[in-house]
């Protein structure tokens, strides 16, 4: 599905905080920095994230109990869509994601694609930080996984750095998975018949706060995501191969 977008989209930078209240500031002062709208969605943190936001008057959304990161991102993107924004990108609260890559990310959905994924792996010079070795051979096998099932090849598929067009709005407003929602979303804007783009983005060393996929590198967690993949991608859609 094609994007037409104007030479100067509407967007809005999601920001999900979960204890973030190491970082929170300094990541919306670098926004603040670059021009651009945000908002922060403090999904139910039980340190002083909220009141940073409030003292510095600094946009937020407080959700009363922790949703887990795709109900706070799905939550942005209801956001967006009622403010009517063109584009939405999810950028983390912890510092990791790094600003002077929106303007490439943005261009990439101006160029038609609907949802674009700001990765670590396509150039190694593009990134001050890569992940450890358990995590990346985990991050390829999923990747496979949605090869299998989608037929499209998307390197980076846990990467939280991504942009979403109106219509990718749309559909994330409605229905947005919570359990891995990276790589499960991906799969659903596939089967939706979206173009799912990637670009080389630039990415730092959390500056607080605890990952949100903290057990990424035990098997038990990769097979529950595999599995939910390829429910998603095989039981409610049907396997399609672009």
């Amino acid at each position: 599905m094609a994007t037409n977008l104007s030479n100067n989209p509407h967007v809005l930078l999601i920001v999900p905080a979960y204890n973030e209240g190491e970082s929170i500031l300094k990541v919306a002062e670098t926004i603040r920095q670059a021009g651009y709208e945000f908002v922060v969605i403090n999904d139910g943190s039980t340190d002083d994230t909220l009141q940073v936001c409030k003292l510095n008057d600094i946009p937020v959304i407080n959700l009363g109990t922790n949703l887990g990161i795709g109900g706070a991102v799905q939550t942005g993107h209801l956001y967006a869509l009622e403010r009517g924004y063109d584009i939405d990108i999810q950028f983390d609260g912890d510092g990791q994601h790094d600003i002077s890559s929106v303007p490439e990310i943005v261009a990439a959905v101006q160029n038609g694609a609907n949802l674009v994924i700001g990765s670590r792996f396509i150039s190694k010079d593009n990134t001050n930080f890569q992940s450890t070795g358990l995590r990346r051979l985990g991050i390829k096998w999923l990747s496979a996984v949605i090869k299998f099932v989608t037929g499209k090849r998307i390197y980076d598929v846990t990467s939280g750095f991504r942009a979403c067009d109106r219509s990718t709005i749309e559909l994330f407003s409605k229905e947005y998975p919570t359990d891995y929602p990276e790589p499960e979303s991906i799969v659903s804007a596939i089967k939706h018949h979206l173009t799912v783009a990637e670009v080389p983005a630039k990415m730092n060393e959390r500056q607080g706060g605890t990952s949100s996929i903290r057990a990424f590198s035990s098997m038990y967690y990769m097979i529950k995501v595999s599995l939910a993949i390829l429910i998603q991608g095989v039981t409610r859609y049907g396997r399609i191969k672009e």
